[in-house]
C-alpha cells in the first residue's frame, strides 16, 4: 500500500492507498493506524484499499473538538471520500472504527453500499458516569507515562491471539509507537461517550456483517456475538485470531470480506 495525503479544509489527512476495484474503505481501532492494514493488500488484488490514519494519528490533523462523538469523526471521513471521489463503498470498521463507520453510515449514508463492523467496540455512553471515566483513562495516562516503546510493549500482545507471529507483533507495536497523545485522548473519550448501537439505530438499512476473532481478549467472541443479535447482523468467526484479527488472520479475514462483497446486490 501506498502512503499518501491530502489537504483537506479541516487540515491534512494522510492514508495509505491499494489497487483498483470496488473500494473498501478501511478504518482502524483506537491503538492503531493506516500501516496496519498492510498484510490485507496481497490477499485483495481486486479491490481498491482506502486506510486512513484517523484525524489525531499519524501525521492527520486532530479535531478541533476535544470531545468528539462519531459524527465529528464521520464529518472529516466524508470531507477525505469527497476528495478522492468515491461514490460507492464498504466501509470495514475495526473496534472503535466500527463506532466511526456506525456514525458514517447514520450521517452520510448515499456512498455506502455495506458495512462490515470488526471485532467492533460499542462504547460506553449509558454505563455510569465512574465507569466511563475510568475507560477514559485506560489507555492515554499510561502511554504518557510509560512512553511510546514501554507502552507498546505491555499492550500490544493483548490485541493478538495466544499464539501471534512475530511479525503480527511487530505490527501492533508499530502501531502503537506512532500514537500521538493529543488524537490518543480525543479517541479514548470517543470509546467512553459514545455507543455504537444509538448511531446504528438511526442509520438506513444497509448490508452489514460482524466479524471477530476467536481469540478476542478486548471485544469477546460472547460479547460480540450479543451485539450481533442486538443490531439483528450475521455473526462470523475468524479462528486462531485475537482482536486485531485482520493482523492475526488477513487472508481468512480477506477472505470473509472478499465472501461479504460478492453477495451484495449490484443495483
Amino acid at each position: 500500500m501506498d502512503a499518501r495525503s491530502l489537504n483537506l479544509g479541516t487540515g491534512r489527512q494522510d492514508y495509505h492507498e491499494s489497487g483498483q476495484g470496488s473500494t473498501l474503505v478501511l478504518l482502524h481501532g483506537i491503538s492503531s493506524g493506516a500501516p496496519s492494514w498492510e498484510p490485507l493488500a496481497g490477499h485483495l488484488p481486486g479491490y481498491r484499499l482506502l486506510a486512513w490514519d484517523a484525524p489525531g494519528y499519524g501525521r492527520s490533523t486532530p479535531l478541533v473538538q476535544a470531545r468528539p462523538d462519531a459524527s465529528d469523526y464521520a464529518r472529516r471521513l466524508d470531507e477525505w471520500l469527497t476528495a478522492l471521489d468515491v461514490t460507492d463503498c464498504i466501509l470495514v470498521g475495526h473496534s472503535l472504527g466500527a463506532l466511526m463507520a456506525s456514525g458514517y453510515l447514520a450521517n452520510h449514508p448515499d456512498r455506502v453500499r455495506g458495512v462490515v463492523l470488526a471485532d467492533p467496540a460499542r462504547g460506553y455512553k449509558h454505563e455510569p458516569i465512574d465507569l466511563r471515566e475510568q475507560v477514559f483513562r485506560s489507555r492515554w495516562p499510561q502511554l504518557a507515562e510509560l512512553g511510546h516503546e514501554r507502552f507498546a510493549g505491555e499492550r500490544a500482545p493483548r490485541l493478538l491471539c495466544d499464539q501471534p507471529t512475530d511479525s503480527a507483533l511487530g505490527l501492533v507495536r508499530q502501531g502503537m509507537r506512532r500514537l500521538n497523545l493529543g488524537g490518543f485522548q480525543q479517541s479514548n473519550w470517543l470509546l467512553a461517550n459514545d455507543d455504537l448501537v444509538d448511531w446504528w439505530r438511526q442509520a438506513p438499512t444497509r448490508p452489514a456483517q460482524i466479524l471477530c476473532g476467536d481469540e478476542d481478549r478486548i471485544t469477546t467472541p460472547d460479547a460480540v456475538r450479543a451485539l450481533a443479535e442486538t443490531l439483528e447482523l450475521p455473526y462470523r468467526g475468524i479462528p486462531q485470531a485475537g482482536h486485531a484479527a485482520y493482523i492475526d488472520q488477513p487472508q481468512a479475514f480477506a477472505q470473509a470480506l472478499d465472501g461479504f462483497v460478492r453477495g451484495l446486490p449490484n443495483d
